[in-house]
């Protein structure tokens, strides 16, 4: 192979190396892809992994779901499996994939069948599919299966196909991502024999999946589908290769094709033919147009070559804009990268003799194309075009006013030393002025100066002077150089300007496009993000911009409390929902609904449409420009990520909601179930055992069971009283009434109320005399200090002193509950406030969980607040605060009230 065609360049070599460094530390991720259940995904899956596992790698199952097959679940057997995790929703046990378990056990190989599966709530992540990705940026390498349907940018497609709308789906990235893909194919007879075989769904099963699902004609369609996107998938696979080892030549794999076009009207004759010639290939098309630096194209030429862009769009080809000084290179270029099989170019009409003083692109072309087939066919007509162009390229009169100065001064300053110098000297005079109008103004005030120079140097200085007329034919070389430098530096001067406009355009897009995604980036929650997304789209395109968002019933409309940004009737919203529907932009400047007042865009995240931009530019022949157009998009692409990544955090924050309000119930029915039972229980064996008594039961054993009767339903009391007064803190239903009271008394209370279940627990109670009044609520606080202390009597053995102690400090009284019991684990101390939450090992203590919750809620209500904390000499003790705020109203003495 040819050197040349093998040598990379640096900067893809260097990317090149960054992407190795990247995936050294990550996991392979090679996907059966299949077109339906049956096909033999999981099967070749197994069949591939006990290979493997017979070269020592070491393999594991980490979920396969065998659906029942028994030639599946035996190439299972020999397979080491990690244990399901087992999540309970709704009373349901569910089997997961352990994702903790297969991160511990690093093997080299781990199974991870369907890959767009939906976790139970309560996992990790939501989709197996980000297990997965966790799985490989760990180091493990997996094997995994996928069907068509899953893909979230053909589950339209399927849907239309099938009748069936898929929710399981996964992004398309997550696809193109794997390093390998395996097609597990099977043509549709096959594997309808293989359904009413029972082979893949039990006979039941299998009738009604062959009156829905898998009816031939859907068979044929997916598999179609199968086979396309795996063919997408190896194409791009070995254009990586291609440009990953520098090869620069053409592999014709399959047909592609190129149509140049260039700016003028008849460019639309070289698209049709294009389109023509692309489905008698069958084969993908591409249009591209190239803008040379220097070149001014006229107003009309630009909106010729919009117009065929667009023309070129709706007939299905890719557009592209190229840039470069030889049109022929960049075509070249371009069409090596894509992997071009055949450019198609226009005739050209124009003179041999421009052919031969400036070259020709179609002979450049022919020459440079090596393996690819060039393809010149008529409808490119130049001369019209460059003759408007040219007019366009008209410099204003102050150019030509102002290099009419320019060369008097040159003149004054060459009869000033003219005496001094020689007179071909003078003639350096004259050509400094010829470059400086050259190098500032356009070609004709250059044309200009140079003429005029040249008459005044000839009149004015080469003898015999004040005549045209020259003695001396050398001058006439002088007279060409001058003329040629004009030519040359208003030329490189056009050149420069262009470069410089389009280098200045590129960066104020790039600044925009920063500027935005910054702001993007710092930004949370829907409407700010509109509120950014529109301020920047308003200051770069100079129009108005309204973000519309789809509603619950997936219409789009102006986000709650957002104000219009142009008037929007029945009509435009209609456009904007079409957009919406069909993820094609409508309204101005497209084929669909143009009379529109504005141009909507659809934000298509990676999955789905998260809603529409409209745009209402001041001038709308503007965004006839594709590049505007693209940049437009470029735009709308940023806008959409982010909305997506904000709606996909309340989505998780509401499943979150959910599974935690899911834990809580459960929680909740458990723990009633359990403290309720055991009262009840008492309740009912007491109580049919006084009736039952027919007198054989002594007075001290009646009076038993009743005290037990009044023991148990108080406790029942107490348990429903917590629930209630959850309930309250929770809907901020509790009042408080504050009242100045002295912090014994409510101790004291306290204490009575608890006096039974503190017989085998002393208290001590140290409360200075000095202590002042707090002003509270002695029934809530009597209510914290009840908590407390069952909390105490529950978790410490029989025999272990309780103490409670209060001092004033700092606007506070804070008090302490303490115990000695075990303490709490490391790192518990705050989580024991959370609702419904035990103590590791303390399954065996009655109660639901809420004492403490209730107590927290309690002591924020007055203004203060409580912890807890282990003693150093063992136990643990609860301490909160009840704030010190003013002073207690005097009360009058009998002597003033007399």
């Amino acid at each position: 192979m040819d050197p040349e065609n093998r040598r990379p360049d640096p900067e893809a070599l260097l990317a090149r190396i960054r992407e190795e460094e990247r995936l050294a530390a990550r996991g392979r991720l090679k996907v059966f892809f299949g077109a339906s259940p049956g096909v033999g995904k999981t099967y070749a899956m197994l069949e591939a992994a006990r290979a493997r596992a017979r070269e020592g790698v070491d393999v594991v199952v980490g979920v396969v779901e065998t659906h029942g097959r028994p030639e599946t679940a035996a190439l299972l057997e020999g397979l080491p499996a990690l244990p399901r995790r087992t999540l309970e929703y709704r009373g349901i046990a569910l089997q997961e994939f352990d994702l903790d378990a297969a991160l511990a056990r690093r093997p080299g190989l781990l199974l991870v069948d369907e890959l767009a599966h939906t976790n139970a709530p309560g996992s990790r992540h939501p989709k197996r599919w980000q297990d997965v990705e966790e799985l490989l940026a760990a180091g493990i390498s997996v094997y995994t299966t996928l069907n068509v349907q899953h893909l979230e940018s053909l589950n339209d497609v399927v849907a239309q196909i099938t009748r069936v709308t898929v929710r399981e789906t996964l992004p398309d990235s997550v696809f193109d991502q794997a390093d390998e893909i395996e097609l597990a194919d099977l043509s549709a007879d096959d594997l309808l024999a293989r359904l009413r075989q029972g082979k893949v769904y039990v006979p039941e099963q299998a009738a009604a999946a062959i009156e829905r699902f898998f009816r031939k004609g859907n068979l044929i369609a997916l598999r179609e589908l199968t086979l396309r996107r795996a063919a997408e998938r190896v194409d791009a696979q070995m254009r990586g290769y291609m440009r990953e080892e520098g090869i620069r030549s053409l592999w014709p794999a399959g047909d592609r094709l190129l149509v140049c076009i260039g700016p003028n009207p008849d460019g639309a004759r070289l698209v049709r033919a294009g389109k023509r010639m692309a489905t008698g290939l069958k084969c993908e098309w591409r249009v591209v147009h190239v803008d040379r630096p220097g070149e001014r194209v006229s107003p009309g030429d630009r909106e010729a070559l919009n117009a065929n862009l667009q023309l070129a769009e709706s007939l299905g080809a890719i557009t592209a804009a190229l840039s470069g000084e030889r049109a022929a290179e960049a075509i070249l270029a371009y069409a090596r990268e894509h992997n071009v099989t055949k450019i198609v170019i226009g005739k050209p009409t124009h003179p041999r003799w421009r052919d031969k003083l400036f070259g020709s692109t179609l002979d450049q072309l022919v020459r440079g194309s090596g393996d690819v087939d060039v393809y010149a066919i008529s409808g490119d007509v130049t001369e019209r075009p460059r003759r408007r162009a040219a007019a366009d390229r008209r410099s204003p009169a102050s150019e030509y006013l102002r290099a009419g100065l320019i060369v008097a001064v040159a003149t004054a300053v060459a009869a000033l030393v003219h005496r001094v110098l020689s007179v071909p000297d003078l003639a350096m005079v004259y050509l400094l002025g010829v470059v400086l109008v050259a190098s500032r103004y356009g070609r004709g005030p250059s044309l200009l100066a140079a003429l005029i120079s040249i008459g005044l140097f000839d009149f004015c200085f080469v003898p015999p002077a004040f005549t045209f007329a020259v003695s001396d034919v050398r001058y006439l070389l002088t007279f060409s150089v001058m003329l040629l430098v004009a030519l040359v530096m208003s030329a490189l001067t056009l050149r420069i300007r262009a470069q410089a406009e389009t280098a200045r355009a590129r960066e104020t897009a790039t600044a925009a496009l920063y500027a935005m995604s910054r702001d993007l980036a710092a930004t949370r929650g829907q409407a700010e993000l509109v509120a950014v997304t529109e301020r920047h789209l308003a200051g770069t395109f100079a129009a108005q911009v309204q973000v519309l968002l789809p509603n619950e019933g997936g219409r789009v409309e102006i986000p709650v409390g957002a104000l219009p940004a142009f008037p929007m009737d029945e009509k435009e919203r209609s456009v904007a929902q079409w957009a919406f529907d069909h993820r094609q932009a409508a309204g101005v400047a497209t084929d669909t609904l143009p009379a529109a007042s504005a141009h909507y865009v659809p934000l298509e995240g990676s999955a789905g449409v998260v809603g529409v931009m409209g745009v209402r530019p001041a001038d709308p022949r503007r965004f006839q420009d594709p590049a505007l157009q693209h940049l437009l998009e470029t735009f709308a692409a940023q806008a959409a990520g982010a909305l997506e990544r904000a709606l996909l955090a309340e989505r998780a924050q509401h499943d979150q909601v959910e599974a935690e309000a899911e834990r809580l119930r459960t929680a909740l029915l458990s723990s009633l179930s359990h403290d309720m039972r055991t009262p009840l229980g008492a309740i009912t064996g007491a109580a049919s055992s006084l009736l039952e008594d027919r007198g054989a039961l002594s007075e001290a054993a009646r009076r038993d069971l009743v005290q037990a009767i009044l023991e148990e339903s108080t406790r029942m009391n107490r348990l429903i009283g917590n629930l209630l007064d959850m309930i309250r803190v929770e809907s901020g239903a509790l009042q408080v009434q504050k009242e100045w009271q002295p912090l014994e008394e409510v101790v004291g209370v306290a204490l009575i109320r608890l006096e039974s279940r503190l017989k085998e627990h002393p208290v001590a109670v140290k409360l200075p005399p000095d202590l002042p009044l707090i002003l509270m609520d002695g029934l809530l606080i009597e209510q914290v200090f009840v908590n407390l202390l069952e909390n105490a009597v529950k978790y410490t053995p029989a025999g272990t002193p309780v103490e409670i102690s209060a001092v004033a400090a700092e606007g506070a009284v804070v008090v302490d509950v303490a115990d000695r019991g075990p303490g709490f684990p490391p790192g518990e101390e705050q989580r024991v406030f959370d609702k419904f939450y035990r103590i590791a090992g303390a399954t065996s203590v009655s109660g639901v969980g809420l004492g403490l919750t209730i107590c927290r809620g309690i002591v924020t209500a007055h203004g203060g607040r409580i912890w807890a904390e282990n003693r150093r000499d063992g136990g643990a003790v609860f301490r909160f605060t009840l704030p010190l705020a003013g002073e207690p109203a005097a009360v009058p003495s009998e002597a003033e009230g007399s």
